[in-house]
Order: C-alpha cells, then sequence, then structure tokens
C-alpha cells in the first residue's frame, strides 16, 4: 500500500491545520461515512504523531502517514490525494495496486 499527498493537497492542509514543518498528518480509518473500497467505513484526517507507521509520505515538510492498523481499509488499494481545486478541498483517488 502505498500513499502520496500532492504538494497542492498538502498545502490545503498546511494552511487549514495550520501545520508546521515537522508536523504529522494521520488518516484513520473511521466507522460511517463513504467509500468507494469499503462499505460503512471512510476516512478521517488528523494531526497527530504516529505510533506505528504503516505507510508514509512527506510533502512540503510535513510527514502524512496511515498508521499499520488501519492498512486493512485499502485491501490492494494505493491512495494518492490531489487538491480539487474547482472546490479547493482534498480529493482522495484509490489507486488498484493490482
Amino acid at each position: 500500500m502505498n500513499l502520496e499527498v500532492h504538494r497542492k493537497a498538502a498545502d490545503w492542509y498546511i494552511n487549514e491545520l495550520q501545520l508546521n514543518k515537522g508536523d504529522f498528518v494521520k488518516f484513520f480509518v473511521r466507522y460511517g461515512g463513504c467509500s468507494n473500497i469499503q462499505k460503512g467505513f471512510s476516512l478521517g484526517v488528523m494531526k497527530q504523531a504516529p505510533e506505528e507507521v504503516g505507510t508514509s509520505d512527506e510533502a512540503e515538510g510535513v510527514t502524512f502517514y496511515i498508521e499499520g492498523r488501519d492498512l486493512w481499509y485499502f485491501d490492494q488499494y494505493d491512495l494518492a490525494v490531489h487538491l480539487d481545486e474547482k472546490n479547493n478541498e482534498p480529493l482522495f483517488d484509490y489507486i488498484s495496486a493490482t
């Protein structure tokens, strides 16, 4: 499972979460919401130092990561995080890893 956070998406998170270089942003599985890959679950986002990194990507000096215990959610998919410039919000792109 690979994680890729594109620069414009990273900049959006830096502004919205008031991040500094060296900070960490966690993508985590939460119950509820809407997902194209796991019914009944969705991704949450929070500023938090990692406990057990399963995969990560660094962009603009910030480390974005997913804990090892949440990798099941992606079940043969990689995650690319882009910025939807029209709506000015992050867009999660699940890419088949097979």
